[in-house]
């Protein structure tokens, strides 16, 4: 409303960003299969950042402020969007992200209070850096945020994922977004499409990347249902684990490399079993004997090892029966979650008990910690046990956090 009213200052430049802004969003591409894949669309990101913190176009001074810089981000977001709409979150992230950046920048360049010479001097590009991560940590404020307010989960692990995941692509982001904003001020707007080449190809290398790995989330998925067609386990079981495996790491502050982790050995955790003569009642292995339940797990390693999968996963399908204390804390969580799952599913256990009896196995099974961050995932109204053919016990979460 205040652009529309006052109008649009250097309506060339607010087009040429627009333009760059929107080509990045039409650029970007929803990850297939999820899997923990951020949406990302860089280069509109960093037009946004070159933007908000823009001061001369080919040494002439910027006059727009940093009401313009929300209203161009926002309809060149859209504009850039057509026929496929972003998520609200990730727009609003974006909307204020740009206008955080503006606010800290264009009323100091306006006033006058940089002057000329700090602005050519080897201050400015620290000044401009020092913006960008009060920027950054800004936007994984409000990220970690949203992530709590969708999942429900406790908000210190979502902000820590969020700050981890800045030093990868969000780092080049930013790095384009100062240099763009420096290259303009003194070779003018050509530098625009000269500086964002790097940024589209490393853009291109990510979605190659991503196709890489949806196909692996594929292979993996295919292979957590073998068990379950040929009668072995439950069905759902292994995405059981999968989704509470994912929430309990969560608790316990893992990475999204981590995450990644526990995901894939908890749908892949019973491949095993499939070496069996006859299937384990209800597809339980808990209460088998330790050593049956090490001989399953090395052959489900085994198996594991042969689908390119990281080391990581398979070792912790091969190392599901061995005391937790010789565990890395990836296989721990999946088997304290797959032991709730197993006995949970028994009608004569149920959900509480379940978590009785975990808790009464902390000795040698399973280590406390994860326990405990299983029984907060519960009590926060997370992917609760739903036995097969019941409707669950609604009263859980709150039974588990009295």
């Amino acid at each position: 409303m205040w652009t529309a009213w006052w109008g649009v200052a250097q309506p060339q430049v607010a087009l040429a960003y627009g333009a760059l802004i929107a080509l990045g969003e039409a650029a970007r591409r929803r990850p297939a299969g999820g899997g923990g894949v951020r949406e990302t669309a860089p280069v509109g990101s960093a037009g946004t950042l070159a933007y908000a913190l823009l001061g001369e176009i080919g040494g002439e001074p910027a006059s727009h402020g940093a009401a313009q810089v929300v209203a161009v981000v926002l309809g060149a977001t859209l504009a850039g969007a057509v026929g496929r709409p972003p998520a609200l979150d990730r727009l609003a992230r974006r909307v204020l992200g740009a206008g955080f950046a503006a606010l800290c920048f264009q009323p100091l360049h306006a006033s006058g209070a940089l002057g000329p010479r700090f602005a050519h001097s080897p201050y400015y590009p620290l000044f401009l850096l020092l913006l960008l991560a009060l920027t950054a940590l800004c936007d994984a404020v409000l990220a970690a945020a949203l992530t709590r307010a969708r999942t429900g989960g406790p908000y210190g692990p979502a902000l820590r994922e969020e700050l981890r995941a800045l030093p990868g692509i969000g780092s080049a982001i930013g790095a384009t977004g100062v240099v763009l904003a420096l290259a303009v001020a003194v070779a003018g707007l050509w530098a625009l499409p000269v500086f964002c080449l790097p940024l589209l190809v490393t853009q291109l290398s990510v979605h190659r990347y991503e196709a890489v790995r949806a196909t692996r989330r594929q292979t993996v998925a295919s292979l957590a249902r073998a068990t379950e067609i040929a009668g072995y386990t439950p069905a759902g079981h292994a995405r059981r684990v999968a989704t509470l495996g994912r929430a309990v790491g969560r608790e316990l502050g893992l990475s999204a490399a981590g995450l990644a982790v526990v995901e894939e050995a908890a749908l892949m955790h019973d491949i095993g079993q499939l070496s069996l003569l006859e299937p384990v009642p209800a597809g339980a292995t808990e209460p088998l004997p330790a050593e049956e339940r090490r001989r399953i797990a090395l052959l489900g390693g085994a198996v594991v090892r042969q689908t390119g999968v990281p080391p990581e996963v398979a070792l912790v399908v091969e190392r599901q029966a061995d005391p937790y204390r010789d565990q890395p804390l990836t296989a721990r969580i999946v088997r304290t979650v797959n032991a709730y799952d197993d006995l949970a599913g028994n009608p004569a256990c149920g959900p509480l008990r379940a978590l009785e009896r975990l808790r009464l196995a902390t000795a040698h099974d399973h280590e406390p910690r994860v326990v405990e961050a299983l029984a907060r995932v519960l009590a926060h109204g997370g992917p609760h046990h739903r036995t097969r053919g019941s409707a669950g016990e609604p009263g859980l979460a709150r039974r588990t956090h009295g």
